[in-house]
Parts: structure tokens; sequence; C-alpha cells
């Protein structure tokens, strides 16, 4: 699977009633909750990131691309400007990337 057919199943999800769906549930409580949600998810995958438990950082990890998707999202901010974002990175090392933003 794909971040983009990911986020095509995040849209379908999106639209279904609160009563049927998690992610309309989620997206109806408010771009908060879904950025409160987002952190959660992500401190689970450090902690199992830590523990070294790579299957149950697999899992986590994969609750932390499917909550990102609903949280940019519940912002309007399309996944495609994320990945232009990551484009126009490309080529460009890190640390020369960090040092950018700071100026």
């Amino acid at each position: 699977m794909t971040l983009e057919e990911l986020d095509r199943i995040v849209a379908a999800r999106a639209e279904a009633s609160p009563d049927e769906s998690w992610t309309a549930k989620l997206l109806a409580r408010g771009p908060e909750k879904a950025a409160e949600k987002f952190g959660e998810e992500s401190v689970e995958a450090i902690i199992e990131a830590v523990k070294g438990d790579r299957t149950r950082l697999a899992s986590e990890a994969a609750d932390v691309l499917f909550h990102l998707l609903v949280m940019l999202r519940a912002r309007e901010v399309p996944l495609d400007d994320v990945m232009a974002e990551l484009a126009r990175r490309q080529g460009t090392s890190g640390l020369a990337e960090k040092a950018a933003r700071k100026t």
C-alpha cells in the first residue's frame, strides 16, 4: 500500500457517518483532537522504538502514518503538499536543510 492509497482510504472514511467510522468520528471532534491522537500514536511508536520491538514498532508506525493523514485532512493540508515539500528538499543534505530553516 502507498501513502496515496492510504490517503484515499482516509478520505473515503471521512465522508462516512461518525457513528460508522473512527476517522469520521475523530474528524468531527475537530483538528485539535486529530492532532492529539497523532501525538499519542507517535509516543507509542517512540516507546516501541526504544524497546526494540520491531513488530510492535511496525504496528505503531502504521498508526502514526494513518493518524498523520487524518490530522492533515483535519487542517485541509493535501498529501500532495507534503510530497511536494519532500520533493523540494530532495538533493539537499539534512544538515544544510536544517541550517536554512534557522535563517
